[in-house]
């Protein structure tokens, strides 16, 4: 019986990156790119409140919200710079 530990290593990358171990560039490049992104949502998360004046908060607004910040902060790291430093750096290292 095949556990998860002996299907995945154990630095291996859960998430919505696929698999690709640090060692490579391009894995390295995943991860810097990951992390911009969960900056990104924390201060799209800050900047843009779910508070609507207009509409009433409904059941599954905060939901909604949340899951937009996410794929708004997925789609637009890689590009603020923070991931380019941080490759730069984990780099010469």
């Amino acid at each position: 019986m095949q556990t998860v530990e002996t299907l995945l290593p154990r630095n291996a990358i859960l998430g919505n990156a696929a698999f690709r171990p640090a060692e490579t560039d391009e894995g390295l490049r995943a991860q810097t790119d990951n992390f911009e992104a969960l900056i990104l949502k924390q201060m799209l998360d800050i900047a843009m409140p779910s508070e609507d004046p207009l509409f009433g908060k409904s059941a599954g607004s905060d939901i909604y919200q949340s899951l937009y910040h996410e794929e708004l902060a997925n789609a637009l790291s890689g590009g603020f710079g923070y991931s380019e430093l941080l490759y730069e750096f984990l780099k010469r290292g």
